[in-house]
């Protein structure tokens, strides 16, 4: 493999490869070290025709050289000429070096799936650049974000303020993009743990949780969803435990054939009592005792009952108050006629005692 000196000033730039971001401090720690060491790893060009040259690889290395007013460059001058070989030796390159960002990658990936230059599969990309399937599909999965969500993606792991790393980003990547980039932003905002992503993006998947409570759940801050999820999630545990069965005893099956016995007792005098009313055929008290029939005897709601009204979701607030409205309106309009009737049975029993006497 040869290394020839090439004038700096034949040689173009290839707007068309892959790595297109080049971080400004990066470039000029670069130029120092030219500037002290000379220039160690040659660039790669192709000829292009009338006695020019293409970069295919190292254009860092070329602005750093050009912008110190080096008028060579050494170089390695390829015969390739296939578009798709070009292609990959500049990724497989790339990503070697430091600086090649997870979205650059993304839509390298991209283009050599889709352009119809190209038009390869994930199985030959595998092959061809010694990465696995899962990792190229999930570079892709990247590009389903906005702009504002692709400027702070970065590489590597380390949670950092106001950026995004790859781990972070693809729990989200199946919501609506409604909630997809907001919850994106937030957690670019508040640096959240990949664990606590995965719990939002999981309330965020809940099929039983409206839209539009949703929206609303993106005013809050990080530990704020969070914070819901958790209680969402103590809620639907508490939700889906079977009532509980105290072990039976010898005196609580005793007790309880006793009560079995006492109820069967009362329910057959109940029974007599309706057939003897019923006999008269008298409507109020047939009116009267079909809806003591069906009014349960009253029971004080206990602290652990109100206190799971918590349980009731916002989306299902409005309805559950309608209901108990109604259910007030319609007992107070059953109290007002029964006090009614209490009265005229008071009148009526008055004046029969009276014509008595």
């Amino acid at each position: 493999m040869d290394i020839i000196e090439i004038a700096t000033d034949l040689i173009d730039e290839d707007t068309d490869q892959p790595r297109y971001q080049f971080d400004e401090e990066a470039l000029q720690e670069l130029m120092k070290s030219i500037e002290a060491l000379g220039l160690l790893s040659p660039i790669k060009v192709r000829t292009t025709g009338s006695g020019r040259y293409k970069i295919i690889y190292g254009n860092r290395r070329y602005k750093a050289s050009k912008m110190l007013g080096r008028p060579t460059i050494p170089c390695i001058v390829s015969n390739v000429t296939d578009e798709m070989e070009i292609y990959l030796e500049q990724i497989a390159e790339n990503l070697t070096r430091e600086g090649f960002s997870p979205i650059e990658e993304a839509e390298a990936f991209h283009k050599l799936l889709n352009d119809p230059k190209f038009r390869s599969s994930t199985k030959f990309l595998s092959g061809k650049l010694g990465k696995p399937e899962s990792y190229i599909k999930n570079k892709c999965e990247l590009l389903k974000f906005g702009n504002a969500v692709k400027k702070l993606i970065v590489s590597g792991t380390e949670i950092k303020k106001d950026k995004l790393t790859e781990d972070q980003l693809l729990p989200l990547k199946d919501l609506p993009i409604e909630h997809r980039d907001p919850l994106a932003l937030i957690v670019a905002r508040d640096e959240l743990p990949v664990s606590d992503v995965k719990k939002i993006a999981k309330l965020f998947k809940d099929k039983t949780i409206t839209d539009s409570t949703k929206d609303k759940l993106l005013f809050k801050t990080g530990s704020g969803l969070i914070e819901t999820w958790s209680t969402y999630e103590q809620n639907k545990a508490e939700r889906s435990k079977p009532a509980a069965e105290p072990k039976p005893t010898a005196k609580a099956g005793r007790q309880a054939k006793q009560e079995e016995q006492q109820v069967t007792q009362e329910l057959g005098q109940e029974q007599q009592e309706a057939e003897r009313i019923t006999t008269g055929a008298v409507p109020i008290v047939l009116k009267l005792q079909k809806l003591a029939s069906v009014l349960p005897v009253e029971s004080s709601l206990t602290t652990e009952v109100l206190q799971s009204l918590e349980a009731v979701h916002s989306s299902d607030q409005v309805s559950f108050t309608q209901s108990v409205d109604s259910l007030i309106e319609n007992l107070e309009k059953h109290l007002a006629e029964w006090k009614t009737v209490r009265e005229l049975a008071k009148t009526t029993s008055f004046s029969a005692s009276a014509t008595e006497n």
